[in-house]
């Protein structure tokens, strides 16, 4: 099974998202994706990768693996380099989950679980307004999100307050972004209006919903512990990345000096990355995003590492499909995926204009039995046929 082309699918209706297709002289195709600056993940793949892959095995997955990041990481290897090796690794396991016949899930090892739980990142969707209705009427979402039987869900409610980058391009239509600078000030009233969106799910719903706090590393040390201390009495799921994660002495010290669980990090490359935050101790559970960090394979040491030092895993997703699906597949295999993360107003959205099957979630647990061969999900016919995809292809 030789690989003789690499394609890549870009689409300016989803203008962060790029997949790649893994062709075989089987004629088998692999499905890969990953997220973020898409035309230079597709320059890397087609003017890096490209040479390194045509023409060789797609069962050696691993050997593949090590050549592109050894390549990568004489020059530096974190950004679109990850992200294209990422969604190669991704494509290379649906491959010889379609050669085999079987879902990648029994490929590493077979199902520990039927179903894992989902929490619901609260973003605005066209469906559902969910990250005005934190900001607005916390109680009144939580509400709706326990009626579709989902019981967790991620809000970040003192971002607005940490500096804001001076461009229209990041900012959004409210005048602040998730995406910004560090804030080192944090006024008494701004830390009680944060703490006002979880005060009021609890008082909507007590302890039915449980409650992440996303920080998107927009404090420093001082004003990321204010935020924790205020949170102890209310039982947070666990604060996120509220530090810069490639620190991890100081997340150690967040840690040590707070009683919240502190969850690292989506951003993290590799599990050399994931290594140091654990030896420091500077984490209570570990985020891998699978199309940033390196892929399923890597993804699946970054479990096993956690596993090592007793602690979950809680797979990354706000992107595409294709990584929720594989996603689901590393969170069967591994007996210490603890909860997965989902925006119900993608998998309800634009998920299902992009790719088939549609994410088997019901009753805020995502299923996972019945998938087909490889990850059991394809992009639709009709995406694929709109007249403005962008496609480029390097052949053997």
């Amino acid at each position: 099974m030789k690989l003789t082309s690499i394609e890549t699918i870009r689409s300016p209706d989803f203008p962060n998202l790029i997949w790649v297709q893994l062709h075989t002289s089987s004629g088998l195709v692999g499905l890969g994706e990953t997220f973020y600056i898409p035309a230079a993940v597709e320059s890397v793949i087609h003017d890096f990768a490209a040479p390194l892959l045509l023409g060789q095995s797609a069962y050696d997955r691993e050997r593949l693996w090590q050549t592109l990041f050894c390549y990568a990481n004489f020059f530096g290897h974190a950004g679109a380099e990850m992200r294209a090796i990422s969604a190669i690794d991704i494509a290379l396991w649906d491959l010889l989950g379609r050669r085999t016949g079987e879902p990648v899930m029994n490929l590493l090892g077979g199902q520990t679980r039927d179903s894992i739980r989902v929490y619901n990142t609260c973003v605005n969707t066209p469906l559902y307004a969910d990250q005005s209705g934190f900001l607005e009427s916390p109680g009144e979402l939580a509400e709706s999100l326990l009626a579709q039987g989902i019981t967790a869900m991620k809000v970040w409610p003192w971002d607005q307050f940490a500096p804001q980058i001076a461009s229209s391009v990041v900012t959004g239509p409210a005048g602040w972004s998730a995406i910004g600078l560090v804030g080192h000030d944090l006024r008494p009233d701004q830390l009680a209006h944060g703490l006002w969106t979880v005060e009021e799910i609890r008082h909507a719903v007590g302890d039915k919903m449980q409650i992440a706090i996303e920080g998107h590393s927009r404090w420093d040390l001082n004003c990321s512990l204010r935020i924790a201390r205020a949170l102890e009495p209310f039982d947070v799921m666990w604060m996120e990345d509220f530090l810069q994660p490639e620190s991890p002495a100081d997340l150690a010290r967040l840690v040590r000096e707070s009683r919240v669980p502190q969850t690292v990090s989506e951003r993290l490359f590799t599990r050399h990355a994931y290594r140091r935050i654990l030896d420091a101790q500077a984490a209570h559970v570990v985020m891998p995003d699978i199309i940033w960090t390196g892929g399923l394979s890597e993804a699946l040491k970054i479990a096993t590492l956690a596993d090592t030092h007793h602690l979950s895993i809680a797979p990354h997703d706000c992107t595409g499909p294709i990584n929720l699906f594989a996603c689901l597949h590393l969170c069967a295999a591994v007996p210490n995926a603890m909860i997965m993360e989902m925006v119900r107003g993608f998998c309800e959205g634009y998920y299902r204009e992009v790719a088939m099957p549609a994410v088997p979630i019901r009753d805020g647990r995502a299923m996972l039995d019945g998938f087909g061969p490889g990850f059991g999900v394809q992009l639709r016919d009709d995406f694929l046929a709109r007249p403005n995809i962008l496609r480029r292809v390097s052949r053997l």
